[in-house]
């Protein structure tokens, strides 16, 4: 299992060894706060709110260390485009491996809303990581697509507690 999504050199991003406040998430990635789709999306399309998952995944004891978020030469679209965040539990916040969840999504079509887990290894300074995923969860933008991102959350909490057991 790959992950499958790049940003460009000049995409924004923020790491930290402290959780990110929302603030900070803000400032960076502003399209985590979308209030809704971007106007090229049709009606078939679901908006997924990616901070109603942060806060949901904050309340389980998973905290944000890391947020990019891709440009637009479209003006107007860089509050819609694909994002990524990187959540550690609260549990296993420092160390050389740490599980993590990766979630990526977009308000504008440019990606669907995916959640992987696994054991990562941090190899450099540039955010580079290694590892074994054990859970991936992708959910398209279409139909009622609010009960998959929840029971996908909940695999991916699952499967947190399946490895957390084997240690």
């Amino acid at each position: 299992m790959k992950l499958t999504t790049t940003f460009s050199r000049k995409a924004s991003m923020i790491r930290s060894d402290n959780p990110l406040s929302e603030d900070q998430l803000r400032s960076v990635a502003p399209s985590i706060f979308a209030e809704g789709r971007h106007a090229s999306r049709s009606e078939r399309y679901t908006y997924i709110p990616t901070i109603d998952v942060l806060r949901s995944l904050h309340d389980e004891g998973f905290e944000v260390f890391m947020a990019a978020q891709g440009g637009s030469r479209i003006e107007g679209k860089e509050a819609f485009t694909k994002h990524m965040l990187r959540l550690r539990h609260a549990s296993q916040i420092n160390g050389d491996e740490a599980n993590e969840v990766v979630l990526i999504n977009s308000h504008d079509g440019t990606s669907s809303y995916q959640m992987l887990a696994g054991m990562f290894r941090f190899v450099c300074q540039n955010g580079l990581v290694c590892g074994d995923t054990f859970a991936d969860v992708r959910v398209h933008h279409k139909g009622n697509v609010i009960d998959q991102v929840i029971e996908g959350a909940y695999e991916v909490l699952h499967g947190f507690e399946q490895v957390q057991d084997s240690c």
